[in-house]
């Protein structure tokens, strides 16, 4: 029988589209909480490697992505109820627009953060972009009260707004519409974080990041009400047959040896929870410091990243591509997206220069002439590899911007796009060897 779990107070800082403003809102806030002396438990709504790492040095707690189309139910439920914890309060990072998902279900929703916030009852905190406008950004923000049963707008954060006047004129027109307005950050280029093609630069290469954050810190807290924020938080529920309960997670092998470093980065903690959860242990090491993988590990993982931007470094890691030629001789090694492009033959960067990767794949990638894939993924393997056994269908998502020049190895998934159509990529296997573009969430 399902049961109900109370989760703690929470809000999702959410948006009408990218690029509103919801980061900055999210990372000041977190800081400014944790700087008050509340334990506070970061998630992010859908598939990213990057806002969560951020996440998790601005509140000095693990963020989870919590996905309504790649990631089962019972996955989820777990995530939420066992991250939770301690916590005082949780924020939610949503994606894109609030409503913004694929036109099929997958799992338990379409992959829009709506999803996340209907099922816990979590009040969503709307990030508007009022530059260019003021009275209307009230009609727009309308629209989204009432738009989806159980999703509840509890208030208004304007961004990028000018004068006082400016601001005053917006914050009248919503709060006549029901909206009341909890902050209006002014224009301010100052406080921004640094981009690059997948999003943000990562929290790890980020120079100075505690004093970044904390400047994004003082920025929210001038400008935005955090106590009534604070206010407007609500405790979510759970209604599941999993909530409380931890869900296996099988792991790919008893000692995983684990690329990691500023090339190879993107994790997500569930599943590294789940495998030590479920008696794994994790070695990690560095390719980019030249290191070789644990001599006694039972497979070696390479996980995606930045390969293209360490490309030289990786092609002269000799001791590095040595030791992988040597352990895949024996036991398995498999690489996900940038660790997929690393195993390869060859990768030029975007300057176009060629460099030689481990070459335990027959992969030639390039990103000088990019070309974005993008999208969640449905893949039956056509073959055992670490991630499973034939005729098991995996969920989860792409997204990189290189371009296959060769890929003359043997197929390792059928794939499929969320919506059903069947894609020419499925990822290569070679002897123990195996990768994919694909990034793995749940089964």
């Amino acid at each position: 029988m399902p049961e109900t779990v109370t989760l703690p107070r929470g809000l999702m800082i959410a948006a009408p589209r990218s690029g509103s403003g919801k980061t900055t809102v999210t990372l000041g806030l977190l800081r400014a909480l944790v700087r008050r002396g509340l334990k506070v438990q970061p998630f992010k709504c859908g598939p990213d490697y990057i806002d969560p790492a951020f996440h998790a040095v601005a509140a000095a707690r693990p963020s989870y992505n919590v996905d309504s189309w790649a990631m089962s139910w019972g996955r989820a439920a777990d995530v939420l109820s066992s991250s939770v914890s301690g916590a005082d309060v949780v924020v939610c990072e949503a994606l894109m627009g609030l409503f913004d998902g694929v036109s099929k279900a997958g799992a338990w929703g379409n992959g829009a953060s709506a999803d996340l916030a209907a099922k816990t009852g979590w009040p969503v905190i709307l990030v508007l972009d009022v530059s260019g406008q003021s009275q209307t950004a009230a009609a727009g923000a309308r629209g989204f009260q009432g738009f989806r049963e159980g999703v509840t707008i509890a208030g208004v954060v304007l961004n990028r707004a000018g004068s006082p006047r400016h601001v005053r004129f917006a914050s009248e027109a919503l709060e006549a519409a029901g909206l009341p307005v909890v902050g209006a950050l002014p224009r301010e280029k100052t406080v921004v974080l640094p981009e690059r093609h997948l999003g943000l630069v990562q929290a790890e290469e980020t120079a100075e990041i505690n004093s970044r954050l904390d400047a994004l810190a003082d920025f929210v807290e001038a400008h935005v009400d955090v106590d009534r924020l604070l206010q407007l938080a609500t405790p979510g529920t759970l209604n599941s047959a999993y909530a409380g309960n931890r869900v296996n997670v099988v792991p790919p092998a008893q000692r995983i040896a684990l690329a990691r470093d500023a090339a190879f980065s993107f994790v997500y903690p569930h599943l590294l929870e789940g495998w030590r959860a479920a008696g794994a242990e994790i070695i990690p090491f560095s390719p980019l410091g030249d290191e070789a993988p644990d001599p006694d590990a039972d497979l070696v993982w390479l996980p995606g990243g930045y390969p293209e931007l360490h490309a030289g470094a990786l092609a002269n890691a000799r001791r590095f591509k040595s030791s992988m030629a040597e352990f895949a001789r024996s036991r398995p090694v498999h690489g996900e997206c940038g660790g997929y492009m690393a195993l390869g033959a060859g990768l030029v960067d975007a300057a176009g220069h060629s460099h030689e990767m481990i070459g335990l794949l027959g992969l030639e990638t390039s990103f000088a002439a990019r070309k974005m894939n993008l999208g969640y993924r449905r893949a039956e393997l056509v073959a055992d590899c670490p991630l499973g056994v034939v005729g098991e269908v995996l969920m989860g998502h792409e997204f990189h911007y290189a371009s296959v020049l060769s890929s003359p190895d043997a197929p390792l998934f059928k794939m499929q796009n969320s919506d059903g159509e069947t894609l020419p990529a499925g990822g290569s296997r070679k002897g123990l060897v195996t990768g994919t573009f694909f990034h793995f969430i749940d089964k």
